[in-house]
Order: structure tokens, then sequence, then C-alpha cells
């Protein structure tokens, strides 16, 4: 699955999401978001240099999935191994603050 564009407007249940095998990256936010909105361009870079699923959720009051993650901020983006977390970064700017998933990959 490529970069996501677009934030989902229906959010994927907790239960798909931990069901998936393999690595994929959750991004929460919104499309109106200006700190969501700076953090695409090293997000879409991050997403194609390490071909991943790529999840952009679009989140707020009443959104469950945000929730079940403990999103406080945006964007958040997790980073999942066959549906458990196992790094997450807060408002990236640039690929220097994506260098934890990266170390989660193992590169």
């Amino acid at each position: 699955m490529p970069f996501m564009r677009d934030h989902l407007s229906v959010e994927p249940a907790r239960v798909d999401v931990e069901a998936q095998a393999g690595w994929q990256l959750l991004e929460f936010g919104a499309p109106w978001c200006g700190h969501c909105q700076a953090a695409q361009p090293a997000l879409q870079a991050f997403v194609d240099a390490n071909d991943l699923v790529h999840w952009k959720i679009e989140d707020g009051k009443g959104r469950p999935l945000g929730r079940a993650f403990k999103v406080k901020l945006w964007p958040t983006v997790v980073l999942l191994h066959d549906g458990q977390e196992v790094a997450r970064v807060v408002r990236p700017v640039d690929r220097a603050d994506l260098a934890t998933l990266q170390a989660a990959l193992g590169g």
C-alpha cells in the first residue's frame, strides 16, 4: 500500500489493525491540521523508502482508534509490527524526527 494522501473518514477497526501481519504505519491527524500538513513530505519519503502499509486516519472527538492508541497531539505516527506497537513519533517535521521509527525497522 503506497503513501495515503487523504485521511480516511471512516477509520479501520482496531481488530483489523491488530490482525494485519507485517509492518504498518498509522498516522493520526486531520486534513486541516498545520502540523499534519508540515509532516507530509517526511512521512511520504519514509513510507516510500520502507514500503510500509500506511493508514492516514482522521482523528478527533469520538474516534475510538485514536483513543485506543492514546493519541493526544497531531500528527501522531505509530509503527506496528504484526499488530503490536513498536515505536511512535509525535509531530515530526523532517527525516531526523523519524529516526526512532527507522531504528525500530532495523535500519
